[in-house]
Formats: C-alpha cells, sequence, structure tokens
C-alpha cells in the first residue's frame, strides 16, 4: 500500500510563479499552521512536503502523546491526525483534546474504510475522514474546506461567465443548469477554473490531477478535454481553448 500512496502523493505546483499560496490564511493573512501526526515516516514525509510546497507551515510528529503535548504549548489552525499511533492511538488523541476544549478542526486519517471507525471519529469530534490510499490534492481540499468551515467562510465558488463550479460540493453549472461530471473530469475543470487565462500544458494536467509523471505517448489529457466540451456545450473550442503545440486555457464563453 505504501508504494501506492507514494505514487498518488506526487506534488504539482501551481504553473506560475507569484500565484496567491493556497495555504494562507485569507482572514489573518498569514501561513495556516499544520499539525501532522502520522508515525508512517514515508507517508508523513510525503504529506509535509506537499503542504510545504503550498504554503502551510507544518508541524510533524509522530506519537499520540507528543501531539497532545504539541497542540498544548503551539496554536494550530487544523490538524491531520493519523487513526493508528503508537501510545496513544488517534482517537485518545481526538477525545483528550475536544476535553481540554480544543476546537481546531481535525482530519483523521485512516488505513481502514470501515463506517465503525469513521462513526467512533466523528463521535470523538473529528471533523473529516480520509481514508487510505488518497490523493494529495483531495487531501489539501478537505483541509481548504475545513479551514473554511471553521472560520465562517463562504465555499467560494468559482466562477468564469456563465460556469460555476462549487469546490465544497464539486456541483458545476452553467446557467442555471447543473452538469453531471465523473471527479477526473471535475478535477480538470476545477485546475482551469483556478487559473482562468493561463495556459495549462498537457504535463501540468497530468501531474495535478493524476499526480504522476507525464508520458508524451498519453493522449489522457486530449481524451478529458474532448469530454469537458460536450458537457460545456463547447464543440467548438471557444471556452477550453486549444494552444496549439502548447496546451490549453479556459475563457469565458463570448
Amino acid at each position: 500500500m505504501i508504494s501506492e500512496i507514494r505514487a498518488q502523493l506526487r506534488i504539482s505546483r501551481p504553473p506560475e510563479a507569484g500565484f496567491a499560496v493556497r495555504g494562507f490564511s485569507s482572514e489573518r493573512g498569514v501561513p495556516v499552521r499544520v499539525l501532522l501526526v502520522e508515525d508512517d515516516s514515508r507517508i508523513a514525509h510525503f504529506i509535509q512536503k506537499g503542504l510545504t510546497e503550498s504554503g502551510y507551515v507544518v508541524d510533524l510528529v509522530a506519537d499520540g502523546i507528543e501531539a497532545v503535548s504539541q497542540v498544548a504549548s503551539t496554536a494550530y489552525d487544523v490538524i491531520v491526525l493519523d487513526v493508528m499511533l503508537p501510545r496513544m492511538d488517534g482517537f485518545g488523541v481526538l477525545e483528550s483534546l475536544r476535553q481540554q476544549g480544543q476546537k481546531m478542526p481535525v482530519l483523521m486519517l485512516t488505513a481502514r474504510d470501515t463506517t465503525e471507525d469513521k462513526v467512533r471519529g466523528l463521535d470523538a469530534g473529528a471533523d473529516d475522514y480520509l481514508t487510505k490510499p488518497f490523493s494529495f490534492a483531495e487531501l489539501e481540499a478537505r483541509l481548504r474546506a475545513l479551514l473554511r468551515r471553521g472560520t465562517g467562510e463562504a465555499s467560494a465558488h468559482l466562477r468564469l461567465g456563465d460556469i460555476t463550479v462549487d469546490p465544497v460540493s464539486h456541483v458545476v453549472r452553467r446557467g442555471d443548469t447543473v452538469i453531471e461530471m465523473t471527479p477526473k473530469e471535475y478535477a480538470v475543470l476545477e485546475y482551469f477554473m483556478r487559473y482562468p487565462g493561463r495556459v495549462l500544458t498537457r504535463t501540468m494536467i497530468i501531474e495535478h490531477v493524476w499526480q504522476y509523471q507525464f508520458d508524451t505517448d498519453t493522449n489522457l489529457v486530449d481524451v478529458y478535454i474532448n469530454r469537458l466540451r460536450r458537457k460545456l456545450n463547447d464543440a467548438e473550442g471557444r471556452i477550453i481553448q486549444t494552444i496549439r503545440g502548447v496546451g490549453y486555457t479556459l475563457r469565458p464563453a463570448q
């Protein structure tokens, strides 16, 4: 399973320097501070690397007792907490923190996709649950949603022309019409919506959405672009425009 997680946790960078860093708090204008509690060093360092590159400040601890101690001495905006930990498991950590009145959002990680574990975690005070293996993009999206929820910030819909994307519910609309999309179709469109007018190469799209290195022989991106064009009623490519020899860009419908 480690190899699968390693493959999925490849980190993708924004397409161009100078964009707003995702890890910065819109409310305070300072980096979001994350406590990552994970005893598997390989998984922990992949997550830590990705969050750091996205602008978060990340402290890493490897056991439950240390996690409780760390929270007592440092203020965190959000905690990423594994269930299976030495000395004190994630459930015990969470119960201890909530009993102390700590109210920061907590995203729990588990290798066991069982309803019993999820119910126990949520009952203990977890705000969300993520089952391994997972993509880094999903982990980061869930953290953003928790941080918005914690500050009362709106869901920050992405809009371009008459296209609207909700990053929390993953609902896509064109005008008043809801457009059904697969998870990967949605991920490609959201990536474009976050960087409207910017040219995204096939390599960027592959690494961001699928989290693996680009194979120059694959037409995977082109297949998904064609699917999106059909669903957006963009057969002539006026919304998702082809930049020949480079990639694609998203522009509002004329």
